[in-house]
Formats: C-alpha cells, sequence, structure tokens
C-alpha cells in the first residue's frame, strides 16, 4: 500500500512550483490522480503550466487575484486564499486525488491568512494515508517542516532578474 507524503517545498530560489510540477507530471505518466490548487496565481492566469494542465485534462484551479503585497483590494485577497483552503479540504477528503499540489500555500501562513497550527491540525486528522500533498511557497514555518516528511529549500545563487532579465514565457511562465 501506498504511504502518503507530504512534501515542503520552500526557500528563496527558483523551482518550488517547478519542482512541484514535475512531480504532478511524473505522477500523472504513472497514471495517478492528480490536481493542483493555487493559492496566489490569478484566477484569469493563463500561463505555460495551466495551458498544460488543460491538453492534458488535469484538474487545476488558480484561486488567486495575484501577489497579495501587491492587491488593491486585501479583503477580497484574503478571502479568496480563505476560499482556496476550503476548496483544498474539500479536495483532499473526497478521494478524487493521488496527489495534490497546494501552490504558493506559505504565503497565506507568512501573512497570518492562514493559520498554520490551525492547518496541519485538520491535515493530521483529515489527509487520507495514501494521499501524497506537496506544498509550495518561501518561507515554510518550522510547524509546517515539522509536520512535513520531506522538505527541499531552494537557495538562490544566481538569477538572470539581478541582471536584467525580465521573466520569460516558458521558463518562469
Amino acid at each position: 500500500m501506498r504511504q502518503g507524503l507530504v512534501i515542503v517545498n520552500t526557500g528563496n530560489g527558483k523551482g518550488k512550483s517547478t519542482a512541484a510540477f514535475g512531480t504532478l507530471f511524473r505522477a500523472w505518466g504513472r497514471g495517478m490522480r492528480v490536481g493542483v490548487i493555487q493559492f496566489i496565481k490569478a484566477e484569469t492566469g493563463n500561463w505555460g503550466e495551466i495551458r498544460a494542465a488543460r491538453q492534458l485534462n488535469i484538474d487545476w484551479h488558480a484561486m488567486g487575484d495575484g501577489f497579495t503585497w501587491e492587491s488593491k483590494d486585501i479583503d477580497k485577497s484574503i478571502e479568496k486564499i480563505r476560499r482556496a483552503w476550503t476548496f483544498a479540504q474539500e479536495q483532499i477528503v473526497n478521494g478524487k486525488f493521488d496527489l495534490v499540489i497546494l501552490d504558493e500555500m506559505t504565503y497565506a501562513f507568512h501573512d497570518g491568512l492562514l493559520d498554520v497550527n490551525e492547518v496541519v491540525a485538520w491535515l493530521k486528522e483529515h489527509k487520507p494515508s495514501e494521499l501524497h500533498i506537496i506544498i509550495t511557497g518561501r518561507d515554510a514555518p518550522p510547524e509546517l517542516i515539522d509536520y512535513a516528511d520531506m522538505v527541499t529549500e531552494m537557495h538562490e545563487i544566481k538569477h538572470p532578474y539581478t541582471r536584467g532579465i525580465k521573466a520569460q514565457p516558458g521558463i518562469e511562465f
């Protein structure tokens, strides 16, 4: 029987979501049922990974309104993040998936929009034992790191943005 893992990809370097999506596509290729819930990415987004997911019929939900720190209506942004967590809870317990990615969820902890202790307690009580969950984002709190089975921290060593090279389609979005 499969043992579901809780995996956290965190750190200040690029690649947290990218690594999670790589695992998602590997699982999909093995016939696993996979889904993504994005806490920050705007509902209207049309990034490369979303386009690929549509073509592969992967269950993908961008539920935010962009970067909360740039929000013009923070109350709306907070509501979207809390709605994403409620939706994630439903997806976690419904038995539809073998792997669920909670992309950019750690920002909700860092900004105090979700209580990490409540989320971890809920996961301990409700996460099916065979379900894999990957949580991504910078500054994963210690409580989440302690709960997780696997934690990878990405460190930025060099990034083209520091040399004035803007994000490019297919590489960063």
